[in-house]
């Protein structure tokens, strides 16, 4: 299949995760509200993929966008990240469990494509295995099928990445991560991600991190700026070059996500933020 041209990266994106039966309609609201882009995975023990599905759907009976208007991100999940409701055949390869849940993502999703692909996390805390390098291979063909543009891995450390790039795997584009403001905000991930053109996801940066939303210092600039912790935290995010991503509930609490895109920071702002322990 000749390769279509990626739809452009959104700078915020709508995580789905843990929302249930609520996935339809918080989907179509985020949407609603200015989101363009959405995570989500093929792993019904923390998602509800299909759910995703029905909220784009009626996203586009109402007009409010069309696909091409939407950057879609799911991910394939091993079985010990699963529960029982498989979306592949447990007996099957890891290629062919590769295929099965991305065949059955793009049925979720009313889509030929999805515009990225993740890995949910490496086989193992430890380094970068044979299951892993299966696994990434046989993404890349759903890449080079077409029915993923770019390819992501989540839950990685810095020493299974460089592992990942010594094995000669193809360099993912994207990179989702757990944000933790003691590690500084996983520095080490974000400086190889940024050394190599990846782009960092960042991902819990209000749920990982509420002592820093209680810190003067983010209260500060919060109180000058007349917005609120949370969005002086995403506004930190993306002015270091992540990706943020919400996953809110509240209505109000996605209007302020998006409108934290405009807040001013200093660049003295942004490295005090940055050098924050936690």
């Amino acid at each position: 299949m000749p390769a279509r041209h990626p739809a452009p990266v959104p700078d915020f994106l709508y995580g789905t995760a843990w929302k249930e039966e609520r996935t339809p309609v918080l989907t179509e609201l985020a949407l609603r509200l200015g989101f363009r882009g959405i995570d989500t995975a093929n792993q019904r023990r923390h998602y509800f993929e299909a759910g995703v599905g029905e909220g784009l759907a009626a996203a586009y009976r109402a007009g409010v966008v069309t696909r091409a208007d939407l950057f879609l991100q799911t991910k394939f999940t091993y079985q010990d990240g699963q529960d029982h409701r498989l979306p592949y055949d447990p007996t099957a390869d890891l290629a062919t469990q590769v295929a099965q849940s991305m065949a059955s993502s793009l049925e979720h999703l009313g889509t030929d494509h999805v515009d990225s692909y993740v890995l949910h996390g490496p086989a193992s805390g430890y380094g970068w295995t044979d299951d892993d390098a299966e696994v990434w291979a046989a993404m890349v063909k759903e890449r080079q099928a077409g029915r993923t543009r770019r390819l992501g891995v989540s839950n990685i450390s810095r020493e299974q990445l460089e592992e990942m790039a010594l094995a000669g795997a193809d360099a993912p584009d994207f990179v989702q991560n757990r944000c933790f403001a003691r590690r500084g905000w996983d520095r080490d991930v974000r400086m190889f991600c940024a050394d190599r053109r990846i782009v960092y996801q960042g991902f819990s940066l209000l749920t990982a991190n509420r002592d820093v939303l209680r810190h003067p210092l983010i209260a500060g600039i919060a109180a000058r700026a007349e917005v609120t912790p949370a969005q002086v935290v995403f506004r930190f995010a993306q002015a270091v070059g992540m990706l943020p991503l919400t996953g809110t509930s509240d209505a109000e609490h996605m209007r302020q996500d998006l409108v934290s895109r405009d807040l001013p920071l200093s660049a003295d702002e942004v490295s005090a933020i940055e050098s924050l322990a936690g």
